[in-house]
């Protein structure tokens, strides 16, 4: 295999997520900090001149992959906007786990476009750029902002945000969760009261943290179990635990290193660091 390009895609925790309510067509109105961290997925990708786009897992060669690929259907979207006549082979080593609320299907997507422009030698307004993002999902316009963000809408709203360093303890249970599963729970809480980025940011003298909650967290627990033992666990290492995103990972912000006790055979627990930008910021 000869990598034209090979790009990192981090994944993300949010610190917290509010949502204060529903549009008319579905969409839930939320709040929340996305915040880059030190796990990534990696991207190879070759320049084919047939204009074909393939896909395969390095981790599994030959693996059926799923119909809705989000890195295929993000290549087909600039291929088609951009008019490029160009294709790519393109390679994922996965490594943020799935269905954990870390962001690792969006963070593919985004970095698929940032690297194909590149590859290809086209150029998308910015805009027209988050355009084919959002398009593909409600996270993807945030891994192309460069950097940790306050966000908020359907996720299409990001403002750039600065944290301070930190480290943190994720916990990924063997069991995942569909997000549709827990957006359509007729208990979900809606209506969580506005926050602002002013009342988040007086909290940086170190409980930023701990600000919020996460609105989603409890219908994931009735869903999946693992969820509140992951917690209970981070718990028993005197950390305060939160699930990020639509879960079924959890997070605790460590204060000071901590030798961790053992986990539970197949979970993941692994200790991380936020990022001080996007590995491709400025593509």
């Amino acid at each position: 295999m000869k990598a034209i390009y090979e790009v990192a895609a981090p994944a993300k925790l949010n610190l917290f997520l509010h949502i204060n309510g529903r549009r008319a067509d579905g969409y839930h109105l939320l709040q929340s900090v996305f915040m880059l961290i030190d796990w990534f997925d990696t991207l190879h990708f070759e320049l084919r001149s047939d204009g074909r786009i393939t896909r395969s897992d390095l981790g599994s060669p030959g693996a059926a992959l799923p119909a809705e690929d989000l890195v295929v259907r993000a290549a087909r979207a600039l291929q088609s906007v951009s008019g490029t006549a160009l294709g790519a082979d393109i390679w994922l080593d996965k490594r943020i786990p799935s269905q954990a609320g870390m962001g690792g299907g969006s963070s593919d997507a985004a970095s698929c476009l940032l690297a194909l422009q590149r590859l290809w030698g086209v150029t998308l307004p910015p805009g027209k750029l988050r355009e084919i993002a959002l398009s593909l999902g409600a996270d993807v316009p945030f891994f192309l902002s460069g950097g940790h963000a306050w966000v908020e809408g359907i996720g299409e709203q990001i403002t750039p945000l600065a944290l301070p360093a930190a480290r943190f303890v994720v916990v990924k249970p063997p069991a995942g969760l569909p997000t549709d599963a827990i957006f359509k729970a007729p208990q979900l809480k809606r209506d969580t009261e506005t926050a602002t980025i002013q009342g988040f940011a007086a909290n940086c003298d170190g409980r930023v943290y701990g600000f919020g909650h996460n609105d989603l967290q409890p219908v994931a627990q009735t869903l999946c179990p693992q969820v509140g033992q992951s917690l209970d666990w981070l718990a028993m290492q005197g950390l305060q635990g939160r699930m990020t995103g639509s879960g079924s990972a959890v997070f605790a912000h460590l204060p000071h290193e901590l030798e961790l006790a053992a986990a539970p055979s197949g979970w993941q627990v692994r200790k991380c660091s936020n990022l001080e930008a996007h590995p491709l910021a400025g593509w």
